[in-house]
């Protein structure tokens, strides 16, 4: 049997009041005390009655009932490496997670050029979404700058590397390339090295500076490092580099699991046992580091939990509930399995 629709009569009987009063609260009465519409707007939220869309909007403040999730980035086939690289996948689980348990929807968009950016940006600011949740994987990328000069609710995953006073969510990087480090050093590995990325990433660069904090406090200076570009490609590239440069390394960090991966596929064709010959962390505790042969020791990024939260920071700025900008930073851990 279907489930009848809440009615007037249900959000008022639990808000307390009567159904008049709900009622000249949906419709926007000004003469109603504000500690009464808050009650009516609870109360509404909780019995799950929404009768058209503008009286969904009052209550949630959310018109179109939908916020946009827009990866940024350069290149002309960067949709196919975002969709290549599952942690783009854990973000949108994130995300939609959070938005469907609150009846909103998630809007894809790609930023990827000057163009496309321009775009996303004006159909932001017509009203087509209520805000923005940005993942973005472009050094200094002018999207947020761009967003919030349009007024735009926007959140990121990650602080951004201009100064902007926009609310992020991010991890504690430096301490989850120390404990990488560390994870190594108790193997007894002395003779490591490093797939990094780009020293304009500002995350990558954090990993690299815990990592090598770490190896220097037991007294090994001057990691040998070669860089990579987040990719399973890179980090063979790099891993085959630094073997040819560096034969007698007994421990790998890679900067994520897809670049550790790599690393483990030079390594076993080079006839090197994991972790017997050569210890492997990666970075992230993504689908990659199961897969792995052998699966990977890594440091865990909890992603799902990151966007959650980015999206909740996101819907209570649309709701005017904190406008304020805020950083919400998150503790890497170390997960432990057969690759070091």
């Amino acid at each position: 049997m279907k489930r009848q629709a809440p009615t007037l009569e249900d959000v008022a009987r639990e808000a307390g009041v009567s159904r008049a009063t709900v009622s000249r609260v949906v419709n926007g009465v000004r003469n109603v005390d504000p500690g009464i519409q808050e009650l009516v707007r609870s109360a509404i939220e909780r019995t799950g009655y929404t009768p058209n869309r503008a009286a969904r909007a009052l209550v949630t403040r959310h018109p179109t009932g939908s916020l946009a999730l827009i990866i940024s980035g350069a290149g002309d086939a960067f949709a196919g490496r975002v969709f290549a690289d599952p942690f783009f996948g854990r973000v949108v689980d994130g995300v939609v997670g959070y938005l469907r348990a609150r009846a909103l929807q998630p809007v894809l968009l790609f930023a990827e050029s000057a163009v496309a950016r321009e775009q996303v940006v004006d159909y932001l600011r017509q009203g087509s979404a209520d805000g923005a949740l940005v993942v973005s994987v472009q050094p200094d990328d002018p999207l947020p700058e761009l967003l919030l000069s349009a007024r735009v609710p926007t959140v990121l995953f990650a602080r951004p590397t201009r100064d902007t006073p926009v609310s992020h969510v991010d991890l504690d990087h430096y301490a989850g390339g120390r404990l990488a480090g560390e994870r190594l050093l108790a193997r007894g590995c002395g003779r490591v090295v490093t797939i990094c990325t780009s020293p304009e990433v500002r995350a990558g660069r954090a990993r690299l500076a815990g990592f090598r904090d770490a190896l220097a406090r037991a007294g090994h200076d001057n990691v040998p490092a070669a860089e990579g570009s987040f990719s399973l490609d890179s980090g063979a590239a790099a891993m085959a580099a630094l073997l040819r440069d560096h034969p007698a390394l007994d421990g790998v960090f890679a900067a994520n699991d897809l670049m550790a991966q790599g690393a483990c596929q030079v390594l076993r064709d080079a006839g090197r046992r994991i972790p017997e010959d050569v210890a492997v962390v990666g970075f992230d505790d993504s689908s990659a580091a199961v897969t792995c042969l052998p699966p990977l020791t890594t440091v865990r990024q909890p992603v799902e939990d990151m966007a959650a939260a980015m999206a909740r920071m996101l819907d209570e700025q649309v709701r005017g509930i904190r406008t304020a900008p805020r950083t919400l930073i998150f503790a890497p851990e170390l997960v432990v399995r057969d690759s070091a």
